[in-house]
């Protein structure tokens, strides 16, 4: 099926002088996860992982993505004809470097420019320029080949009350056009989804799992533009909009009315906006090509949303501790598959109030452990079994804010070297859980706090150590997050502000054996000021319990045990009070001092 769609595809090209087809993973804002109608790069390769580009020519076909997808993605992709390249390994060619060996002069390397960054697209511009090529960004060649195609998202939008935000968008407005002023800038253009729904304090059902609604925002200081679907806009929200000097456009209209922006210097983000975007802008305006304001003040909670954040993790901590309850209580007594173990916990989150999953979670037994984004799907999943492990990663999204959680539970009685490496794990999670650090540094500067546990065992895992987290928004959210390698597409480098939250989550993945991962949220929190400089730690806000089953005490210090058994302690006294008789009297045991 993929090879006969790579052959539609590939007949197109020829008709059309194109040598090289890109298909990145891309919606026309350069979202992480996409809703349906675009994924395009999964219908045309069977790779289904959240992260990957795929370039076709008229004989290769090679896939592009990271360490989280290694093993998933060369299971989908077998026998398709396309070849895996694992970003971030030695020796590994580049995506432009591909697309440079594969094109002819006079020929065209094409894409839609709706769904190719603005960064993005530049750099391929500058390949096609290279090799005396062309480029053709106006036209989805894979729209062409692709049968029943879903359709664009028509759920309505909702307002965000003011007791969850804690700001309102008048005053955020106000604090993006103080942000132009120091920047001498008279538009700012808006495409990220999370970033527009944070401004104007609403939420959508376009995208699953991240509550946000397909739109642009263009700001000046005279006032604010939204382009959106109309029909997804109730009265309230008309009205809204109005008393708030917001004006409607629809959806589609923004790329002419960009084309009419004449002698303006813009602010727009070229990692989020399109390529044609960037192309009809160019023209007749001054460009300011970097990340909006809006990026930082979203990640940095203000008190309200802090509070909310804390009861969320409270909520959720109930619904995985009794998932945990149900698991250890069940798993030998009846069938249970990896999908079951899945959809009870979704379950539990939709009865405390959840709105949706944060993300689609990861239930994964033993060596399915090993992929760090496993997916179960009704054609292919594992059963639980007794003497294993599973890994659950998963997370809620509630009003009161976003969460995710993975837990490693032990089923039974588990071999020795994984009860050892299961602990090494949450040495690293401990150790960095307990960081004091001075005002400045960054989540490069305290990654290895997690890591070197696990390093000093000559292990490490092929990803970062944690990530921001937005406020019903999306659970991956920059630009902070802990990683000791420099990355050209992230931020880690960006110094840890009071009231970011950030993810706790190192690993280890052996392939056909195991994978393990301890994860908590933890919020950036202001300590002691003195002669030195001001003091910061990281506040734990994730309550449930770390499977004692799966810890040998031998590999804990002392320090380490009293760190475990003062958390566990914290989530009895938190979660308990939600739980019946038998829960709590499980959690007690389950929270012993060791």
């Amino acid at each position: 099926m993929i090879k006969t769609r790579i052959e539609k595809l590939r007949k197109l090209m020829v008709e059309r002088n194109i040598d090289v087809y890109l298909v990145p993973t891309a919606d026309y804002h350069q979202s992480e996860y996409i809703c349906d109608y675009f994924k395009c790069r999964e219908y045309i390769s069977g790779f289904t992982g959240s992260a990957g580009t795929v370039v076709i020519t008229k004989d290769q076909a090679g896939l592009w993505t990271d360490g989280r997808y290694f093993i998933q993605a060369s299971k989908q992709i077998e026998n398709t004809g396309i070849t895996l390249y694992k970003m971030g390994v030695e020796n590994t060619i580049s995506i432009l470097d591909f697309i440079k060996q594969n094109l002819n002069e006079n020929n065209y390397v094409g894409f839609d420019g709706k769904c190719v960054s603005a960064n993005m697209g530049k750099s391929v511009e500058n390949v096609a320029k290279f090799k005396k090529a062309l480029i053709k960004d106006n036209e989805d060649l894979i729209d062409l080949v692709y049968d029943n195609r879903p359709l664009l998202p028509k759920d309505k939008a909702f307002i965000l009350d003011i007791k969850y935000c804690g700001k309102s968008l008048f005053d955020k407005v106000n604090d993006v056009k103080k942000a132009m002023e120091k920047n001498n800038c008279t538009k700012h253009i808006t495409c990220a989804l999370d970033e527009i729904c944070w401004l104007l304090n609403i939420r959508g059902n376009d995208v699953l799992h991240t509550p946000v609604v397909l739109s642009y925002c263009v700001i000046s200081q005279d006032g604010v533009e939204l382009y959106i679907d109309k029909s997804k806009l109730d009265e309230q929200m008309l009205q809204y909009f109005k008393d708030n000097n917001v004006v409607l456009h629809d959806y589609f209209d923004i790329i002419n009315d960009l084309a009419n922006i004449k002698d303006q210097t813009i602010w727009l983000d070229g990692t989020k906006a399109s390529y044609s975007m960037l192309n009809v802008l160019n023209k007749n305006n001054t460009m300011i090509n970097q990340p909006s304001s809006i990026v930082l003040a979203k990640a940095i909670k203000n008190e309200v949303e802090i509070a909310n954040v804390k009861q969320s993790h409270i909520i959720d901590g109930v619904c995985v501790t009794k998932f945990m309850y149900w698991l250890k209580h069940n798993y030998d007594k009846q069938e249970l598959s990896e999908i079951d173990a899945s959809d009870y916990l979704e379950n539990l989150r939709k009865e405390m109030g959840a709105i949706d999953s944060s993300f689609s979670t990861i239930a994964a037994v033993n060596e399915n452990a090993a992929s760090m984004h496993y997916s179960a799907t009704k054609e292919k999943h594992s059963m639980i079994k007794k003497d294993g492990i599973i890994l659950v990663d998963s997370g809620g999204q509630y009003l009161q804010g976003t969460t995710d959680i993975t837990r490693t539970i032990a089923l039974g009685n588990i071999k020795p070297e994984w009860k050892r490496l299961i602990t090494i794990v949450l040495k690293g999670m401990l150790n960095l859980s307990n960081a004091k650090f001075l005002y400045g540094c960054t989540g490069q500067n305290l990654d290895i706090l997690a890591r070197n546990p696990i390093w000093q065992h000559d292990l490490d895992y092929q990803c970062g150590t944690g990530h921001g987290i937005g406020y019903l928004l999306g659970v991956h959210e920059g630009p902070h997050g802990f990683r000791w390698q420099k990355s050209i597409a992230r931020s880690e480098d960006t110094r840890l502000e009071h009231g970011m939250i950030i993810t706790n989550e190192p690993g280890i993945y052996l392939p056909n054996d195991m994978g393990v991962r301890i994860e908590n949220e933890l919020i950036v929190t202001k300590g002691n000021k003195n002669e030195y400089g001001q003091f910061m730690y990281l506040d734990t806000i994730t309550f449930a319990p770390i499977d004692l089953d799966s810890i040998d005490k031998q590999y804990l210090n002392n320090e380490e045990i009293k760190q475990l058994n003062d958390y566990h302690n914290e989530v009895y006294l938190k979660i308990s009070p939600y739980l019946n008789d038998d829960e709590k009297v499980w959690l007690k045991q389950y929270t012993k001092a060791i």
